[in-house]
């Protein structure tokens, strides 16, 4: 079993920065890949990035492409979510989650394990 924690949200300008962690317990960590989704009140889940077990293969989906960039330390059982040139649209609540090894990473019905979020708003 992995538990999740993402941190590094918080509150930012348009066209500013914020690094997003996801720490992971279990020492099966580097076996997962990783995906990043992000949800608004009222709306589906939706995917931003992820990441393969060994941190050569990512995906991102086209509106992050450029200004996001997903990476990974097994050393540190972390993944992080650089985000940069950051819009007011890009405002949810970002989690991270465990894919089960099955399927594409871009469908979150494909992970078993997810952290509880972290809050990001980008203010205009």
């Amino acid at each position: 079993q992995v538990q999740l924690v993402e941190s590094g949200g918080g509150l930012v300008q348009a066209g500013g920065s914020l690094r997003l962690s996801c720490t992971a317990s279990g020492r099966t960590f580097n076996t997962y890949g990783i995906g990043w989704f992000r949800q608004t009140p009222g709306k589906e889940r939706e995917f931003v990035a992820a990441i393969d077990w060994s941190g050569s293969i990512t995906n991102y989906v086209n509106f992050v492409k450029g200004r996001f960039t997903i990476s990974r330390d097994n050393a540190k059982n972390t993944v992080y979510l650089q985000m940069n040139s950051l819009k007011p649209e890009d405002t949810a609540l970002y989690y991270c989650a465990a894919h089960s090894g099955s399927g594409t990473y871009r469908d979150p019905n494909n992970y078993n394990y997810w952290g509880q979020g972290t809050q990001v708003t980008v203010s205009s």
